[in-house]
């Protein structure tokens, strides 16, 4: 694997995953605690989403033309990075004209990560990990799609999605302190959409 490869897979991974370090940041705060197996079955749904997505996006590499491949995987990398950007003007647009229950259930849950906590034990359950997981592997998928269709190592993006899932969350899950999870966890949406954006631009030069 060549060093552009390689920073690629690594950038992929912590950029699908910086979610999860603002969700560890506010379970901190919030003293609930996340299992090493819950914390487990979140890295393996982002694992798994990545390399279903990867292969989707290898097939479909085989049918159009290398550049066109280059072209498809910038596009839906640069455009989730845009969205991921925009999410916050559009979270606020959105509680502004309508009640809190009308919100995307997913969006809601990463606004609000102690929602999963659904039996408020303190303590997110295998069960509750599952839905956390799935709201967290979003921007897994636009990623292993980008690997597959610019012919990266699907499995190496795919182990560097799971890898990051599992240490940012458990990493991020042991600060505490208010003031850092305001100053990352506001943060974390900008620097990851800005990330994937920049993946997909330099992937065309």
């Amino acid at each position: 694997m060549g060093s552009y490869s390689l920073l690629a897979v690594i950038a992929i991974g912590l950029a699908s995953n910086l979610d999860n370090a603002g969700v560890g940041i506010a379970y901190g705060v919030r003293k609930i605690r996340i299992p090493w197996y819950s914390n487990l079955a979140i890295a393996a749904i982002s694992f798994l989403a990545t390399l279903v997505s990867g292969y989707f996006g290898s097939w479909l590499s085989s049918w159009v033309h290398p550049w066109i491949g280059q072209l498809l995987g910038t596009i839906v990398i640069v455009g989730v990075g845009v969205w991921v950007l925009l999410q916050p003007f559009l979270e606020k647009k959105n509680i502004s004209i309508q009640e809190e229950d009308d919100v995307n259930p997913l969006t809601r849950l990463l606004r609000n990560p102690e929602e999963a906590d659904k039996d408020s034990s303190k303590s997110i359950s295998l069960g509750e990990s599952i839905v956390l997981g799935i709201a967290l592997a979003m921007n897994a998928l636009a990623g292993g799609f980008n690997a597959g269709i610019t012919q990266l190592n699907i499995w190496y993006t795919s182990l560097s999605v799971g890898l990051f899932s599992y240490l940012l969350l458990a990493a991020c899950a042991g600060l505490a302190e208010k003031v850092a999870a305001e100053k990352f966890g506001n943060r974390a949406t900008v620097i990851s959409g800005l990330l994937l954006i920049l993946i997909g631009i330099h992937q065309l030069f």
